[in-house]
């Protein structure tokens, strides 16, 4: 035990979230006591956050690897994706629930930086950012609060870092009052020569720490995030870090630069567990690549901005803006010159080595001696697969009312003011989506969001997807959605889907109801990945995303982050009304129910105990059929049937442009005259569904190229200057007038959230 510590026992390492076998393990590997640090080290390394125990096993049934892959999942910081033209695309998401959960403002703003963070120590400059976002019932005045506080946060990071956000999704569901998702996903691009490896090798090679100094700011934050929250977590605030925007873009610049000189040999963010992971996982890495490998720090040479660190709060310091250079030997005061020149520290703190250890020293004495690949996967991180259970949904049937007993046009206004459905212009206006001068696409004018390639005719497309209300009711089917939607929005932009980032976000995976929504959501996620050729690169699972305060678990919530590639920008397809007298299309034809949608959990108060009708082949053909379309130019728009139906669907592409809204004329056909046909017809939310908008003459080709995919097209209306109707067999059924229908969607969301009463809490 060295001085001034604690003595190491069981309860200890339990306080530290280390259970018995855990900790005997510990002691095997050791074969000893460990010292206060080590055990600080062995319980973030060994969290669910940073050691994806409890997941591990289920997400190695992902594919992933092949393809346009240049990396395979986990191997780097984030997915590494080859676009061609000696271009590569390096994306991920990940998620900052817990921080966000007890400060909204730091917490998303420190997503953010950490996420950005993950791109630029590859060496790829981030040129785009998207997020999804989740909470509890707009009513709830907390709830207002964290909302205010995460976009806020997320806002001011991203537009002082200089980083457009283009893109992202917003859903409000009381599952999620006491736990909000906050989900960052970050794109970049980079020369394949340009890339940096997170691996230390060369023995001898000398280890930097650049950027900010550390502090006591993020201390367990690792293990914060994989414990429930409760009320005491609000006295967990010291676990949410602090993030400088300014710092980071310093450091951004300084270390691309610091690569051009070719001079450093890896690179990786101090993210989740600070000094201690990226010492131990660059370590690790670097015996799994050459056979020899390790590490020995001195932490008395770390800048600090706080006196007498101990060396646990040292190592498990979560500051932000900091990373950790291995350096050519010899060169290594070429680097610091460049991190000079950008007002940025950069330290030798110690140097690689071969026997395999990772040594860490304090006021010269050794306070942490173990072996590095212990510390991570693979090596002797522990793996569990645990007690998966199903549980079906404890929501009720639904039995729709005759459509004659319903208001329908009330029902359609009604529909349109849902927070989940109204337009998110009041968030992504606080967001720079055209920094960098390379966005295509204003935020909703594409259903997925496009930049420029620089230099080439490329775009590249990207999205965030998930109903997590579909998964809960079926968890297999729903994590099959979450893919397919992500997909056929980058279908319906023109672009052909590449490749996946996931951030899976769950419940506490020891109740066995919640690992079994893990683990199938994960097989659903896989069938669906295979079946459109786009592997996994890597992401992030959140698990114990419970909070005492409910008493229950979030929606089970496996967000998809998903690039496209767009072979040539002019294929672009916009997503709303081009100009009257433009006929539109609907595209597939499954089976419509109400179950899983935003109509039924809004009129009868339960959403049912399926998810909406879903064909995984026929999906495939209808996103190859949109690349084509695309492509030939025959398109004036395209924007798929998703979250509110089709009369949803209908008034986006209507009034989303709101310098351009326009009106719609609809005459649906059906051959059933009873029951609740018109609210099928108008709410459903199946699947494999797109409405198309182009030149009346070009609309006999698209049915038959349609036909020669085995998908189903009809026209079902004509585009208008203003006013919408809908006719049901030639009769008119409904008509509203473009400014009522523009008034609901844009004002709701403003609305619900009572801006004017936000408090901070």
């Amino acid at each position: 035990m060295t001085r001034n510590e604690p003595q190491v026992t069981i309860d200890l390492a339990r306080e530290h979230g280390l259970g018995e076998e855990e900790y005997s393990s510990i002691l095997e590997i050791l074969g000893r006591t460990p010292t206060f640090t080590e055990l600080g080290v062995f319980s973030v390394m060994w969290s669910e956050h940073c050691s994806y125990k409890n997941s591990i096993a289920v997400l190695k049934t992902l594919p992933r690897e092949g393809g346009v892959l240049l990396t395979s999942a986990g191997e780097e910081n984030a997915g590494l994706v080859d676009i061609g033209d000696n271009l590569a695309v390096a994306f991920k998401i990940e998620s900052h629930n817990h921080p966000s959960a007890v400060e909204p403002y730091q917490g998303a703003a420190t997503g953010v930086g950490g996420i950005h963070r993950d791109i630029f120590t590859m060496g790829a400059r981030p040129v785009a950012a998207l997020d999804s976002l989740r909470f509890g019932s707009p009513s709830d005045p907390r709830v207002r609060y964290l909302v205010d506080g995460v976009v806020r946060g997320i806002g001011d990071y991203g537009n002082s870092f200089g980083v457009p956000t283009v893109g992202g999704e917003l859903y409000f569901e009381d599952c999620y009052t006491g736990n909000p998702l906050v989900n960052a996903m970050s794109v970049g691009l980079v020369e394949h020569h340009k890339t940096v490896s997170a691996t230390a090798e060369g023995e001898g090679n000398p280890v930097l720490i650049v950027g900010s100094s550390t502090g006591r700011d993020g201390i367990h934050g690792a293990t914060f995030a994989s414990e429930d929250l409760s009320e005491a977590s609000e006295d967990k605030r010291p676990s949410v870090q602090v993030g400088d925007p300014f710092a980071e873009k310093l450091l951004l610049e300084a270390t691309l630069e610091a690569i051009e000189t070719g001079h450093v040999v890896g690179l990786q963010d101090m993210g989740a567990a600070g000094i201690t992971s990226s010492t131990s996982e660059m370590s690790a890495r670097g015996i799994e690549k050459n056979g020899a490998g390790g590490m020995e720090i001195d932490l008395d040479l770390v800048p600090m901005r706080e006196k007498e660190m101990s060396a646990y709060e040292i190592m498990l310091s979560e500051s932000q803006e900091r990373m950790l250079v291995v350096a050519a030997k010899g060169r290594e005061q070429e680097i610091i010159e460049v991190y000079r020149k950008w007002d940025v520290s950069a330290v030798v703190i110690g140097r690689v080595t071969a026997d395999g250890y990772l040594r860490v020293s304090r006021h010269g004495e050794v306070v942490a001696e173990i072996p590095a690949e212990s510390l991570v996967l693979g090596g002797g991180a522990p793996v569990y697969i645990r007690e998966a259970v199903e549980k079906k949904p404890d929501t009720p049937a639904c039995e729709p009312s005759p459509d004659g007993a319903v208001d329908l046009r009330s029902a359609c206004l009604k529909l349109l003011a849902r927070p989940n459905i109204a337009s998110k212009r009041w968030v992504y206006q606080q967001y720079d989506s055209m920094v960098q001068t390379n966005t295509v696409t204003a935020v909703g004018a594409s259903d997925a969001a496009v930049i420029r390639i620089k230099g080439s005719r490329k775009g590249l497309a990207m999205k965030t997807d998930c109903n997590a209300r579909y998964v809960y009711l079926d968890p297999k089917v729903g994590g099959m959605i979450a893919v397919a939607e992500c997909a056929r929005n980058i279908a319906c932009s023109g672009a052909r889907p590449l490749a996946v980032t996931n951030c899976l976000n769950f419940g506490n995976p020891y109740k066995p109801e919640v690992y079994f929504q893990f683990k199938s959501s994960v097989e659903g996620m896989g069938e669906a990945c295979r079946a459109f050729n786009t592997p996994v690169t890597g992401g992030n699972v959140s698990f114990y995303n419970e909070s005492s305060l409910t008493g229950t678990a979030v929606y089970p919530s496996p967000v998809i982050g998903m690039i496209g590639l767009l072979d040539d920008i002019d294929h672009l397809t916009g997503s709303t009304f081009r100009k009257a007298g433009d006929a539109i299309l609907l595209l597939g034809d499954p089976e419509l129910t109400l179950e899983g949608s935003e109509y039924l959990v809004m009129q009868y108060g339960t959403p049912g105990r399926k998810a909406p009708s879903f064909d995984l082949e026929s999906e495939k053909r209808l996103q190859e059929l949109l690349v084509d379309l695309a492509a030939s130019g025959l398109l004036g728009s395209a924007h798929d049937v998703s979250d509110g139906g089709l009369f949803a669907a209908l008034v986006e592409k209507a009034v989303m442009d709101g310098s351009n809204a326009s009106g719609f004329a609809i005459d649906l056909e059906t051959d059933d005259k009873n029951g609740a046909i018109v609210q099928q017809l108008l709410f459903s939310e199946a699947q494999g569904r797109v409405l198309l908008s182009l030149d009346a003459e070009n609309a006999v080709q698209v049915i038959e190229k349609a036909a020669g995919k085995g998908i189903a097209a009809r026209v079902i209306g004509q585009v208008r200057e203003s006013g919408a109707t809908i006719e049901v067999n030639g009769n008119r059924l409904l008509s509203f007038t473009t400014e009522e229908l523009a008034r609901t969607y844009e004002n709701a969301l403003e609305e619900a959230l009572h801006l004017d009463e936000i408090e901070t809490l």
